[in-house]
Order: structure tokens, then C-alpha cells, then sequence
């Protein structure tokens, strides 16, 4: 759709100008129709525009002004302008105001685009332009109008009416299919509901009658799957409907029936046929025209507002095709195919989508071309990727019909002068390009006009034969070397491609066969190892298959021959009362180990090979200490013990000899002992299982002995290069807690005998 920049005026901008504008009181009206659509077919209400020229505050403008003051109006969601002569334009500016049927708010003013030129040209022998139009605007269920067109620097064309549509419901509501044998599927649509218009003065002027041009009775052709649908839901992700036979209509008499290509290069989309978004067929008068060929896919967008749900694209369809039938006068929708944000694709213009069918959207190019267009405005607004990666696809595979490459070129003549190119100028195009590459106009919008090299090179991909294939990821399934371990489920992903179907081979056994779309696959392993594959089938049968991936079934859990146990360790007492501990494990597994976890009372992970964790533990504080160890496939144990660990100070000892007494708040509990007597000894009783001396160390401090239950058990030397206070410089762990007595005896070291205890910590 042909999309300029338009000026939006403020009110004071308008009045200048010689717009009238008005302000009216509440609306004293009750809303007599809520936002569901009309049940039956669609129909076109028209309401002539009044001249304002002289209207309250445009007295002496130079510049005509034709308008509609707020008027209610016959429920309706789209909405454009139109004019008697289809060669005049509006020079000026063009400004709508709805009500909601829902609420009965009015919206701001909006603007119009006033240069609608998409149209069949002399290329399409059959339709013609009957009136002057603007590009439509979608507004949603509405059931009041207010307009104003604005005249700048000459009179306005003769003529002019709002055309108000209403897009009915439709009847069945089938659910969405590919048509034809494709297997391709797109993501379902999800509705998004748009923020609420801001809400303005209410308008009450009293409703006028209006005229209304009605469509036809409804009359559809019967398709073959059933009656069309009423506003069908798009389709999901998984579509239950089977495939219909062919993707083409029965062919047209009075003209060329359009030659059907055997296969693509890329596969088929799935697409929402015109019987199931509600097409009324009554409105095409005349048979298809066709092409010998698709040589470029033209992409566009539809203008108007992106503030739609993706649940109202049927309605919007089926509006476009009234206003393209109904008022400009074409034959049928001027779009091959639409797309809307969500990605869900709508059959266009009737004769068959895998068919040259000629459309009405590039003036001057229609023949040889198709057209899709993205629901939506994109000159200020980015496009949805769904919608981007739908052209994509439908762009590959319309190409593909004919043998073009995505990012490929193709030449074009026109017949005509259609404003940017002369009659009989041949021109190169990209195989997918932008309506403005073929006619003067801002279409698709820029920020869309800016992906196409995006779509091309996603559409290239479609269209493009896989030559190999490999997983990108096996969740459920952990590699070491080059072997995968698994309890046996295991989730296989690889990346998209345009292929007809995928195989799971284990073994030389298919176990899986999912669709051209399938980006994973679950698959579940008997016990041993096992060589698992994946084949991709190519549209045109050739296969790519991916290198065997070893895969190993292992459902016994790691087991902890030497359970979790904590004692306490040499370093610091800290003054607030930690003490140093290590605990102690060892783990194996019938496979691979492959971690050590801790999962209390702090978080940590280990290599498989660790087998002891040095940490802290507050005195006097129960805590768990649990450990889990998993292997390679997922299998875990867990290891825990529960453990409390406590101090006594100095002052808790049994002395002999000669000890003295020294204070610091360096010290456990503020004071300790000290010795230079050989043979003075000092003895802690406690119940535990772990244990270790606390000292202070400096340079020249000496020796002493210690004893364990009356075993004289080693000899610890406390000298060392600087002063340190509340060291652990010896431990001793037992299997269980008991009873035991720890003494240490001052060993007289030459020219150093001083010791220094500072109590003992030890684990309950």
C-alpha cells in the first residue's frame, strides 16, 4: 500500500487552514452495539461529505473544507474516503475520528493517507479504478464517525464520501490448513491486545441518515472443505486439519487458467485459505487473470495503525476486500497474500495461490509478480520477527514455483507509465523487493524496507536443498569424550531448514519421524549404548544424514564410599568464634562422575576427583552438611551429616607445673596460658569426634608433646615467622564421638621453651 508522509495538523493548525472544527457535549446516546462483528456477510455503509468551507472559525479561509460532523452511524471497522474521479487526488490532509461500539468513547483525531494508488494498471484487462480513494484505515468495531478533509492549494475533488466498512462474521469456522500437499507450518497467531485510545470529548450531534451501498447477497462459492468460517482463529502450531487436495482453484472460464508448478524449491506455508477467513464471493464478478510466470514478490504493507489484535486479521481481511471491490472497483483483494504481525499468512486475491496469478498492488508490475502484505504500518514501527520470517517463507515458495532465487534478480517491463518508471522501460529488480522499488511511494514503510535483505537471506535458506545435518543439542543427555550419557529420554534439536521431514534413526530403527518444521524431537533409549542419527528428507527426496552420536543408557546412581564427614581442620579461629573444619568425602560411579555438588550449608561445586571441602563452622551452631554427586547421564546421591562444633578456652584445662597467665582480646576468650617450665602440662576432656589445639605462634616460641588418651601422639614445634594468634597446629578425627582427653606437655625447647594454649576446638 502506497504510503506518503502526512501532515498532522493541531486544532489551532487546522482553523488556520480553514478547517472547521467542532466541540460538542457529552453523548447523550446509549451504544447500541457492542464490538462482536455482525453475524453474515460483509457490507459498505456511505455517508456523502458536507462542505464547511464557511463553518464557525474558517470564515474567509482561502481553502476548501468538506467534513462530517460526529455522527452515529451503523456499526463499521474500517474506514477511507472516496471521490468520483478516480484520476483526481486530494490535495490536503484527511482526519477521521471513530466511537467505540464497545464503549462508546471517541478516539483522537487520526490521521488518513489520502494517496491510495496500488491498483491493477493496464496490466490487468479486466478491472478498472471506479473512484478516487484513500488508503484504508482500520479503527476496530465502531459505530460513529466524525470527518474533516482539508483542501490546501486547490479545490477539492467532487464527490467525496466516508466509506465505512463492516466486516460481518462470516459463517463456519473450519479450522486453518495448508493447502495442498506442503507440510510446512507456521507458529500460531497470539493476540495481542492493544493499548486503550485515549479517551476525548464525546460528540452528541443528533445521527444523520446515512446512505449505504450494501454488498451483494451473499452468495460464496462452496468450498470444498465446508462453509467459510466466522472470524477464524489463526492457526496454531500444530494444524488438525489434513492438507486439501491441491492448492489451486478450479480454473476460471474466459481466461487463461494459469500454469501450476509441479513442486518448489522451498516448502509449502501453511496459509489461510479465503473460505476460512470468510471471503464472500459473490463480490468477484470476473474470472482470474495469469502471468506465464512469478518473476519478483513485491512486499508492502497495508498502512493505517499496527493497533490491532492478531485475533481480528480475518475481519481485517475481509474489510480490505470490500474496500478494494466495493470502492475502488477492482475485481477482487489487490494482494496475493497478507501477513499479519503474528506471522499467521492469508490467501489474497482468488485463482490459486501456487498459480501466476496476476494481482493489483504494483502499479505497472502486476503481471509476473505477486504481492504480500504485512498488516500494519512499518514507516515508524520495527515488524514483528513472525511477520518478517512469514514473508520469508512465502516468498521462497512462490519463487521457488518458478525457479527464482531469493537473492536473485529479475528483469521487468512495463506497459505503462506508472510515475517513476516510463512505457516500455525494463527494469532489474531484486526477486524480493519493496513497492517502492517498482512505483514512486514510501510502501513498505522503511523500517520493512530495511529487512528485505533479512527476508531474502532467510528465503534463500528455504529455498535451499540441506547438504548435511547435525544436532545443536541433546538435552537429557551430558557428553564426555565422545560418548552422550543418558537415564534414557533424551531431547534432540537441530536448526530449521527447508526440508519436507526428518527421521531419528537408532540404530538402523526410524524411531521418529517428525515434520519439515521440527526443530526437536523426544526420543526414549533402552538400557546400553546405543548410535543415534538424524536424517533430513529434502523437498526434492534427496537425503542429508548427520554423523552418529554415541549414546549411552546408565541408570545407577553414583554411590559415596566414603560418606561425608566433618572434622576440624588446621588454620584460624576467627574472634567471633568459626572454626576451621574440612569436610571429607569419597565418591564413584559405574560410568562417569561428573560433579560434586554442596548444597548446604553454602553452595560450591567440585571436579569428580575432589574429595574434601575446607570451609568454617560457627561454635556452638548445629548444620547440615550435604553433598550430592552426579554422573554423567543425571543419575545423583546425596551424602549428609549433621554436626556441631564448639570451643573450650584455656581456662577449661587441667594444669601442672608452673603456667602464667596472659590477656589479650587476641585471644579465644580474651586471656590464654603460657609455659616456659619443661614437663608443665595442660589437659582438655571433651566428648566428640574431631579435635584440634589451639595456640599462639611467633618466632621464638618452642615445643611441646601431645597426648591422647594417655598416648604420647606427636610433637608439635609452634615457632614460626610472625605472630599469629588462635592457630589450630593439630587435629585428630575419630569414626564416631566419645570420651577423650588431650594433653599437651612443654617440651623445654632450647633458648625458646615458651608454649601458649589457647584452649581446643572440637566437633560433637
Amino acid at each position: 500500500m502506497k504510503r506518503r508522509v502526512i501532515v498532522a495538523l493541531s486544532t489551532a493548525g487546522l482553523v488556520s487552514a480553514g478547517a472547521v472544527v467542532y466541540v460538542l457535549g457529552g453523548d447523550s446516546l446509549t451504544a447500541s452495539a457492542g464490538s462482536a462483528p455482525r453475524p453474515g456477510p460483509g457490507e459498505v455503509h456511505t455517508v456523502a461529505l458536507r462542505d464547511m468551507s464557511g463553518a464557525q472559525g474558517t470564515a474567509g479561509a482561502q481553502h476548501q473544507v468538506m467534513g462530517l460532523p460526529a455522527e452515529r452511524t451503523k456499526p463499521f471497522s474500517m474506514l477511507g474516503v472516496s471521490w468520483t474521479d478516480p484520476r483526481a487526488v486530494i490535495d490536503g490532509t484527511v482526519q477521521v475520528r471513530t466511537r467505540s461500539a464497545a464503549g462508546g468513547t471517541w478516539t483522537p483525531w487520526q490521521p488518513v493517507e489520502a494517496h491510495n494508488e496500488d491498483g491493477p494498471g493496464d496490466d490487468a484487462r479486466s478491472e478498472s479504478r471506479v473512484r478516487g480513494a484513500t488508503a484504508p484505515l482500520w479503527v476496530g468495531p465502531s459505530n460513529g464517525v466524525q470527518v474533516r478533509v482539508a483542501g490546501k492549494g486547490r479545490a477539492l475533488p467532487a464527490g467525496l464520501r466516508v466509506e465505512l466498512i463492516d466486516p460481518g462474521d462470516g459463517a463456519a469456522k473450519p479450522k486453518p490448513r495448508a493447502i495442498g500437499p506442503g507440510t510446512a507450518v507456521l507458529a500460531g497467531a497470539v493476540s495481542t491486545e492493544p493499548p486503550a485510545a485515549d479517551p476525548s470529548t464525546d460528540p452528541t450531534a443528533g445521527p444523520t441518515e446515512t446512505a449505504t451501498e450494501p454488498s451483494a447477497p451473499a452468495d460464496p462459492a462452496s468450498p470444498a472443505d465446508g462453509a467459510p468460517p466466522a472470524d477464524p482463529a489463526p492457526p496454531s502450531e500444530d494444524p488438525t486439519g489434513s492438507p486439501s487436495p491441491t492448492s489451486s482453484a478450479s480454473p476460471e472460464s474466459g481466461t487463461s487458467a494459469g500454469v501450476t508448478a509441479a513442486s518448489s524449491t522451498a516448502p509449502q506455508p501453511t496459509v489461510v485459505t479465503r473460505a476460512q477467513w470468510g471471503a464472500d464471493e459473490s463480490l468477484v464478478k470476473e474470472p482470474a487473470e495469469y502471468a506465464p510466470s512469478v518473476k519478483v514478490v513485491f512486499t508492502h504493507h497495508t498502512a493505517g495503525t499496527n493497533n490491532y489484535t492478531c485475533a481480528e486479521s480475518p475481519a481485517i481481511v475481509r474489510s480490505l476486500l470490500l474496500y478494494h471491490v466495493k470502492t475502488n472497483g477492482w475485481n477482487d483483494l489487490g494482494y496475493n497474500f497478507l501477513v499479519d504481525k503474528c506471522g499467521t499468512i492469508f490467501e489474497g486475491r482468488k485463482g490459486g495461490i501456487d498459480k501466476p496469478l496476476i494481482g493489483a498492488h504494483t502499479y505497472g508490475f502486476n503481471t509476473g509478480s505477486s504481492g504480500i502484505s504485512v498488516l500494519g504500518d512499518y514507516t515508524k514501527t520495527a515488524p514483528a520477527q513472525p511477520a518478517l520470517s512469514a514473508v520469508a517463507r512465502v516468498a521462497a515458495w512462490k519463487l521457488g514455483l518458478h525457479g527464482g532465487d531469493p537473492t536473485g534478480k529479475a528483469s521487468m517491463t512495463t506497459t505503462i507509465n506508472n510515475g517513476k518508471f516510463p512505457a516500455g522501460e525494463t527494469v532489474s529488480f531484486n526477486t524480493v523487493s519493496g513497492h517502492r522499488d517498482g512505483y514512486a511511494t514510501e510502501c513498505p514503510g522503511q523500517l520493512l524496507y530495511d529487512k528485505l535483505p533479512a527476508i531474502r537471506t532467510e528465503a534463500k535458506q528455504w529455498a535451499t536443498p540441506v547438504t548435511s545435518v547435525a544436532l545443536t543439542s541433546t538435552a537429557g543427555a551430558t557428553k564426555v569424550g565422545t560418548t552422550y550419557y543418558t537415564k534414557g529420554t533424551v531431547t534432540l534439536g537441530w536448526k530449521p531448514a527447508a526440508v519436507s521431514g526428518y527421521e531419528v534413526l537408532v540404530g538402523h530403527t526410524v524411531v521418529a519421524r517428525p515434520g519439515g518444521t521440527s526443530t526437536s524431537a523426544k526420543i526414549t533409549l533402552s538400557a546400553g549404548s546405543h548410535d543415534v542419527r538424524l536424517r533430513a528428507t529434502n523437498i526434492n527426496g534427496t537425503t542429508a544424514t548427520s554423523p552418529a552420536y554415541r549414546m549411552t543408557v546408565d541408570t545407577t546412581a553414583p554411590v559415596f564410599t566414603t560418606p561425608a564427614g566433618l572434622g576440624v581442620n588446621t588454620g584460624t579461629v576467627t574472634l567471633g568464634g568459626s572454626i576451621p573444619v574440612k569436610l571429607g568425602w569419597k565418591a564413584t560411579d559405574n560410568t562417569v562422575l561428573q560433579s560434586i555438588r554442596a548444597t548446604s550449608p553454602t553452595a560450591a561445586t567440585f571436579s569428580p576427583t575432589t574429595t574434601n571441602w575446607k570451609s568454617s563452622a560457627k561454635s556452638n551452631a548445629s548444620t547440615v552438611w550435604s553433598l550430592t554427586a552426579a554422573d554423567a547421564a543425571g543419575n545423583t546421591r546425596v551424602s549428609a551429616v549433621t554436626r556441631t562444633g564448639s570451643l573450650i578456652h584455656e581456662s577449661g584445662s587441667r594444669r601442672t607445673g608452673t603456667w602464667k597467665a596472659t590477656s589479650g582480646s587476641s585471644y579465644v576468650g580474651g586471656r590464654a596460658y603460657y609455659s616456659t617450665a619443661r614437663n608443665a602440662s595442660a589437659a582438655y576432656t571433651f566428648t566428640g569426634r574431631s579435635v584440634g589445639l589451639i595456640v599462639r605462634r611467633s618466632t621464638n616460641y618452642g615445643a611441646f608433646y601431645v597426648y591422647v588418651d594417655g598416648v604420647k601422639t606427636a610433637y608439635v614445634d609452634t615457632r614460626y615467622s610472625k605472630s599469629y594468634y588462635r592457630q589450630v597446629v593439630w587435629t585428630k578425627t575419630w569414626s564416631t564421638s566419645a570420651k577423650h582427653t588431650i594433653k599437651i606437655v612443654v617440651a623445654g625447647t632450647s633458648g625458646r621453651p615458651t608454649v601458649v594454649t589457647d584452649g581446643i576446638a572440637y566437633i560433637k
